[in-house]
């Protein structure tokens, strides 16, 4: 999680130095001009920092006033599933606050994790989470399932809340179901149904959860653009009937870590871009498509097996696909399920 630490005040310049210290290189500091600190920048507009971090990093923590941060923050809010983690503490580092994705976005998680190297209490609100409650949308997070329908999401929730029976179909083992969830129960009203098919839907109101399994290797000429690269993926899923909510990432060679096609194919569809050296590629034990051609031109004989298998720490499931300078392969990652992952 790349984390922005913004503070204002010469107290909380020195509280946001030890909040880098917890978070570690996935974090910048972000001060109040007046406030020099050779490790952090500076800004001299709040408004014009934030609206430049908030899409940029996975959470914004304030060392500052709650409603200065909420101020600052409403303008540039869209979905909870894809806005940012948003933390406040105070100047004195008694509370850390998560104030908004505190499920899907991990503000909650990296509240308690603050809170506990800090010495400081962190103040949860979300009644799921006061009640010691399976949190769906969380759950779904730390074990890389992608949630069909946030209605559906809050209707478990409110049942749990409720006390209400839940029903839980899986296609794959889970591990520590919670009280409340009875596996394999297709008669309650409201379930969870864990599934490679994003249509499935056992239960009156079903909430699915795609399991997020593939892994994209994606090698490309140098100037391709996003439309010939979104094609070939579409149609190298729509081919081998693998759903686009089973994506979980892009992967490909460190020489096509900049290129803007790629870029801005993975921005398009919230994909995180992993690459890797030449060494590392050739370095992935199996057997793949090698192309002499390839080799001579990257270092590696072939760029989109390898980096899948490699991204997925699993199988190679569909070998590349070549067409309009746009190379595609599959892997499929070893995923476990269970009620007790927290989000990192």
């Amino acid at each position: 999680m790349k984390a922005a630490v913004i503070s204002l005040t010469e107290g909380g310049r020195r509280l946001s130095q030890r909040i880098a210290n917890v978070l570690g290189e996935a974090s910048d500091r972000f001060c109040y001009a007046p406030h020099t600190d050779v490790q952090a920048q500076t800004f001299t507009s709040l408004h014009a920092l934030v609206g430049g971090l908030f899409r940029e990093y996975d959470a914004l923590v304030f060392v500052c006033a709650c409603g200065i941060a909420v101020r600052m923050c409403a303008p540039f809010l869209q979905d909870k599933r894809t806005d940012p983690a948003v933390l406040v503490l105070d100047e004195a580092g008694r509370f850390v606050i998560p104030v908004l994705s505190g499920h899907l976005g991990g503000a909650n998680a990296l509240s308690l994790r603050l809170a506990d190297a800090l010495g400081a209490q962190a103040c949860l609100t979300t009644a799921t989470d006061t009640r010691g409650l399976l949190s769906p949308d969380c759950f779904a997070a730390a074990n890389h399932l992608h949630i069909g329908s946030m209605h559906a999401c809050k209707a478990v929730a409110s049942a749990l809340l409720d006390g209400e029976p839940v029903g839980l179909v899986s296609r794959c083992p889970v591990q520590h179901i919670p009280a409340g969830l009875r596996e394999g129960d297709t008669s309650c009203r409201v379930g969870i149904c864990i599934t490679d098919d994003p249509q499935e839907a056992p239960f009156p109101v079903t909430l699915t959860l795609t399991m997020q399994d593939i892994v994209l290797g994606i090698g490309c000429r140098r100037g391709i653009p996003q439309a010939v690269i979104e094609a070939r993926v579409q149609d190298f899923l729509t081919r081998h009937a693998l759903a686009p909510e089973r994506v979980r990432a892009a992967a490909s060679i460190d020489v096509k870590a900049q290129e803007p096609g790629l870029l801005a194919f993975c921005r398009a569809h919230a994909l995180a871009l992993h690459t890797y050296s030449a060494k590392a590629l050739m370095a992935v034990p199996g057997e793949f498509s090698a192309s002499p051609f390839v080799e001579r031109t990257v270092g590696a004989d072939n760029v989109c097996e390898r980096s899948a298998v490699l991204c997925s720490e699993g199988v190679l499931l569909y070998p590349k696909e070549a067409a309009q300078g746009v190379t595609v392969a599959a892997a499929q990652c070893h995923l476990t399920i269970d009620f007790d992952r927290r989000m990192p």
